[in-house]
C-alpha cells in the first residue's frame, strides 16, 4: 500500500486557494475564466430524526490551474 504524500496534497490545496484568490483579485482578466462542475442543487436525505445534505461544487479557473502547476514546481524543489 502506498503512503500518501501529505506535503503534495497540502501544496496542491494551497495552490488552488491562492489561484482562486488571484482570480478574484483580477476578476476582469483571463485569469478568472473557468468552469463550474458539481451539483447545482444539494441532495437531501431525510430520515425523520436526521437530515443529511450532500453537495459538492468545483470552480476551476485558469488562475487555479496555474496555482496547482506552481505547487508541483515547488514540490519538486522541496522534495
Amino acid at each position: 500500500m502506498k503512503r500518501v504524500n501529505w506535503l503534495l496534497v497540502c501544496l496542491v490545496l494551497i495552490g488552488f486557494v491562492l489561484g482562486t484568490v488571484l482570480a478574484q483579485v483580477f476578476s476582469g482578466t483571463f485569469l478568472n475564466y473557468g468552469q463550474v462542475f458539481g451539483l447545482t442543487n444539494p441532495v437531501e436525505l431525510d430520515m425523520g430524526f436526521l437530515v443529511l445534505t450532500f453537495g459538492l461544487k468545483f470552480h476551476i479557473t485558469i488562475a487555479g490551474i496555474l496555482g496547482v502547476i506552481l505547487a508541483f514546481i515547488v514540490y519538486r524543489f522541496v522534495r
